[in-house]
């Protein structure tokens, strides 16, 4: 038997990614999935030829198995605190698919229920793992761009009924807003590129004149933040656009700029236009293109080896607060400081 059981709450899209990289890992096996519908977890759970995965239909179930020592949350997301609580108080260390939470109180309910359980926890801002994303962490540790000031991020994926998700994501007491519900990935990156902590957000946002998509809350957004260093950041954000998947990264500093995958830098003498660095994009909402097995790789070393996440809820704790003072800028029409 491996080291490490696994259990999944959830049998949508996500859940089939994270089963494949915990059934890859050789310290991870997975040996409970949760659905609603107890057949369809026995189904995929065959589909995955997961030998030793039992299928269930209650999450208080699952938990009660002691073979099972991380929990992977990725239902919708007003299920993900009461679901995290519960989890964190059977002591199972976390995978918490985001949103973590909706709200404000949930999300301090949520990290009171993990810090007193002290389990690990994995928030899955996915893209800290993608090729591009580790590139640019490396120009930016070696100098090439020298001091921020300014950093940009375009999230731009419209979410309709041709995806899996739009039934409920049009909902606000379930998806929250866009930002919550997707375009935290590029509030993310925005922290994870500046690397200082936020102090300030104002925000504007609005949904088309139509509203063809019957969106419940504003799916377009423009979330400006101010951040301790001086470093200003703007998150554009659309699930209700009408083109590709578009992720756009633009860092801008005083030794040089990056644009997605193009580097201009000062450090590079005699450089007269861009340099490409081919690799691999964030260019898709298909989770199957995201680097969940870099993940659960990250984080079964963090549990093997008794070390925390740098994307641990604490941190992805921050990324929320910068989502809710978007919404409550938006709402009121003025800056928000932060912490709130």
């Amino acid at each position: 038997m491996k080291e490490l059981g696994v259990g999944i709450i959830g049998t949508g899209w996500v859940s089939g990614e994270y089963f494949r990289a915990f059934e890859a890992n050789p310290h991870t096996e997975v040996r409970g999935l949760v659905s609603r519908d107890k057949a369809r977890a026995k189904a995929k759970a065959e589909a995955f030829h997961a030998l030793h995965c039992q299928a269930y239909d209650q999450v208080d179930d699952m938990l009660a198995d002691s073979s099972i020592h991380v929990v992977v949350i990725c239902t919708p997301h007003h299920l993900h605190v009461p679901q995290g609580i519960a989890a964190a108080q059977a002591g199972k260390h976390l995978v918490l698919e985001k949103p973590v939470a909706l709200d404000l109180a949930g999300l301090r309910e949520l990290q009171a229920a993990v810090r007193a359980a002290k389990v690990k926890t994995v928030v899955s801002f996915v893209l800290r793992w993608n090729p591009l994303f580790e590139m640019i962490k490396i120009f930016l540790a070696d100098g090439l761009l020298g001091n921020l000031f300014l950093a940009e991020l375009d999230y731009f994926h419209g979410i309709g009924p041709w995806y899996a998700q739009y039934e409920w994501n049009t909902k606000k007491d379930m998806a929250g807003s866009d930002l919550l519900t997707a375009g935290c990935h590029a509030v993310d990156g925005l922290r994870w590129f500046v690397g200082a902590r936020p102090n300030e957000v104002f925000a504007y946002g609005n949904v088309s004149r139509q509203n063809p998509l019957h969106y419940e809350y504003e799916p377009n957004s423009l979330t400006l933040v101010k951040f301790e260093d001086g470093t200003m950041g703007k998150v554009s954000t659309s699930i209700e656009c009408v083109q590709p998947y578009i992720f756009n990264i633009s860092l801008f500093g005083d030794q040089g700029t990056i644009r997605n995958n193009q580097i201009f830098s000062k450090h590079w003498a005699g450089q007269k236009g861009w340099a490409t660095f081919p690799t691999v994009m964030p260019d898709s909402g298909d989770v199957s293109h995201h680097p969940f097995s870099d993940e659960v790789r990250h984080f079964v070393d963090c549990i093997l080896s008794d070390r925390e996440s740098h994307a641990n809820l604490e941190d992805a704790a921050l990324t929320h607060e910068i989502c809710f003072a978007s919404q409550i800028s938006t709402r009121e029409k003025r800056p928000v400081r932060l912490p709130l």
